[in-house]
C-alpha cells in the first residue's frame, strides 16, 4: 500500500517535471523558515532530475570528479577512529554532492539565475526582520510544529548577547546567509537601477527569448509587472539595504568583509573608479584606526566608531581565550593533518580531539580545508579544492570569452561568481558546512554557475564544428 502511494508521487512529479525548477524555487523561498520542508522539497527535486536526465548527469566529467571525491570520503571514514562520527559526518558532503549534480542539469538560463536570486532576496526579507526585531525590540519566541517542521527558536538580544541571529543558531551563521543574499541582491539592484537610468522596461533586460528546460522561456522577469514599473528597484533599494544594516549588527568581521569586497569588486566591474577611491578610503580609515601606531590610531578613532575598530583589534573582547583564537585552532588541524596526511582522523573528529587537548568545547577549526585535510586527508581535499577551481575558472573564462552572452546577462552571471569567491572566502575564516540552509544554498550557486556554463560551452562546440 505504501509502496504504491510512493509511485503514485513519484509518477505525479516525473510528469511534471517541467515544473520542477519552480519547486526549487519554492525551496529557496522557505528555507530559512523551515529547513525541513525546503529539504524534502529539494531532495525530491534532485530525485525527479536524477530519474529523468540520469545519462546526461553521468556523462559530465566534473561529476565523475565528484564520484572519485566520494569514494575517498567513504575510505578515509573507514579509517577513522570513530568510524560511526565518520560516516554519519559524510551526510555533510555526499547528499549535496547528488544535489550539485542534479541542478547542474536542471539549471541552464540566465532567466533561471534571476529567478533564483529574486527569490533568496525575498526570502531574506522576513528573517532580516525578525532578527532587527530580536536585537533592538527584545523579540524571543520557542514555536515548534511536529518538531522539525517548523520550528522557531529566538533568543532576546541576540545569539551571541547583542549580536543579531535571527532564526539562525549563531550570529556568525546568520551573517555568512546574508552577505551571498546581499552579493546577489546588489547584484540586481545594479540590473535595475540601469534599466531605470536608461529608460528601458524589465522585458528589455535581456533578449526576449531564451531556450532552457526544453521549452522556449519568456524573459519577463519573475512577476508579471509593468516594462515601466518602479516596483523592483523600490524593493531592491530596501532589501539590500536592510540586509547591509543587518549584516553589521551580526558583528561579524568576516561579514563585513565580503560585503566590502563585493561592493568593491561591482564598482570596479562597472568602472566606477571614484566610488572604488571612497570605498578604500574607508576602509583604510577603519584599518588605521584598529592597527596603526597609538598617535595615528588615536586620530582615527575620532571619526571612526569603536563598534569597528575595536571589533577589528578584539579590544571589544579583551579576555578571549588563546584556545578561542583562530590561529590556534588552525595550527592544531595542520598538526592532525601532518600526523595523518592519507586518509584524516575521519570526520567529525576534530572536535573531540581539540577538547582532549585544550579543555574547550570547540565544533570546528573555523575553516573547511584545514578541517578536511585534518578529518579526510590531503587526497581528498585536494581533489575538492580542485573541483571547486575548475568550476570558478570555467565560470570565468565564460564570462570573459564567450560570444552568445548577451551584455546584459554579464552582470547577472558576474555576481553568482562574486557570490561563489565569497563563500570560498567566508569558508577560509569558518565552516558554513554545518548549518543545512547556507550547505545547500552553497550548491545551488555552485551548480547553477555549471548548469550554465555547461549549456554554453556546448552552444560553442556545435557553433565551431563545421558539421
Amino acid at each position: 500500500m505504501l509502496g504504491a502511494s510512493l509511485n503514485k508521487v513519484f509518477d505525479y512529479f516525473k510528469s511534471r517535471w517541467q515544473s520542477s525548477w519552480n519547486y526549487s524555487l519554492w525551496a529557496l523561498f522557505i528555507f530559512p523558515l523551515s529547513p525541513l520542508v525546503g529539504a524534502v522539497t529539494v531532495g525530491f527535486v534532485s530525485l525527479i532530475t536524477w530519474l529523468k536526465q540520469s545519462r546526461k548527469i553521468s556523462r559530465r566529467p566534473l561529476n565523475w570528479g565528484f564520484a572519485l571525491l566520494s569514494l575517498l570520503l567513504i575510505v578515509s571514514a573507514g579509517f577513522a577512529q570513530d568510524k560511526t562520527a565518520a560516516f554519519l559526518g559524510l551526510f555533510n558532503l555526499l547528499p549535496f554532492f547528488l544535489l550539485f549534480a542534479a541542478h547542474s542539469a536542471l539549471i541552464q538560463t540566465f532567466t533561471q539565475l534571476r529567478q533564483m536570486a529574486w527569490i533568496l532576496v525575498i526570502g531574506s526579507m522576513p528573517v532580516v526582520i525578525i532578527g532587527l526585531g530580536q536585537l533592538f525590540l527584545g523579540w524571543s519566541l520557542k514555536f515548534e510544529i511536529l518538531w522539525v517542521v517548523l520550528n522557531w527558536k529566538i533568543a532576546p538580544g541576540g545569539n551571541p548577547p547583542g549580536r543579531i541571529a535571527s532564526l539562525f543558531l549563531h550570529a556568525n551563521t546568520f551573517a555568512a546567509y546574508l552577505a551571498i543574499v546581499f552579493i546577489l541582491g546588489l547584484g540586481l539592484w545594479l540590473e535595475q537601477w540601469q534599466l531605470a537610468t536608461r529608460g528601458r522596461g524589465a522585458g528589455e533586460l535581456v533578449a526576449p527569448t531564451e531556450w532552457g528546460l526544453g521549452e522556449r522561456v519568456q524573459k519577463r522577469g519573475i512577476f508579471p509587472l509593468l516594462p515601466s514599473s518602479p516596483v523592483p528597484l523600490i524593493f531592491l533599494t530596501v532589501a539590500v539595504i536592510t540586509n547591509f544594516i543587518a549584516l553589521i549588527f551580526t558583528n561579524s568581521r568576516n561579514g563585513w568583509a565580503i560585503a566590502i569586497f563585493a561592493c568593491l569588486a561591482y564598482a570596479l566591474y562597472q568602472g566606477w573608479h571614484i566610488l572604488v577611491g571612497g570605498v578604500a578610503a574607508i576602509i583604510s580609515s577603519v584599518i588605521l584606526a584598529a592597527f596603526a601606531p597609538s598617535p595615528v590610531a588615536q586620530f582615527f578613532r575620532q571619526y571612526v566608531p569603536a563598534f569597528f575598530w575595536a571589533r577589528l583589534n578584539d579590544d571589544m573582547y579583551p579576555d578571549r581565550p588563546v584556545a578561542l583564537m583562530r590561529r590556534t585552532q588552525w595550527e592544531f588541524a595542520w598538526s592532525l593533518a601532518q600526523q595523518h596526511p592519507w586518509t584524516g582522523w575521519g570526520l567529525r573528529s576534530f572536535s573531540g580531539l581539540y577538547k582532549a587537548q585544550m579543555h574547550v568545547p570547540l565544533g570546528h577549526p573555523h575553516n573547511l580545508f584545514l578541517m578536511l585535510s585534518a578529518e579526510t586527508g590531503f587526497p581528498s581535499t585536494f581533489l575538492f579544492c580542485g573541483l571547486l577551481a575548475w568550476i570558478l575558472i570555467t565560470g570565468v573564462q565564460l564570462l570573459r570569452k564567450s560570444k552568445y552572452i548577451n551584455t546584459e546577462d554579464r552582470l547577472i552571471f558576474f555576481s553568482y561568481l562574486l557570490a561563489f569567491v565569497g563563500w570560498i572566502v567566508l569558508n577560509t575564516v569558518d565552516v558554513t558546512l554545518f548549518d543545512f540552509r547556507l550547505n545547500a544554498l552553497s550548491w545551488l550557486i555552485l551548480a547553477a554557475i555549471c548548469g550554465v556554463v555547461h549549456r554554453y560551452n556546448q552552444q560553442d562546440r556545435l557553433a565551431s564544428d563545421p558539421n
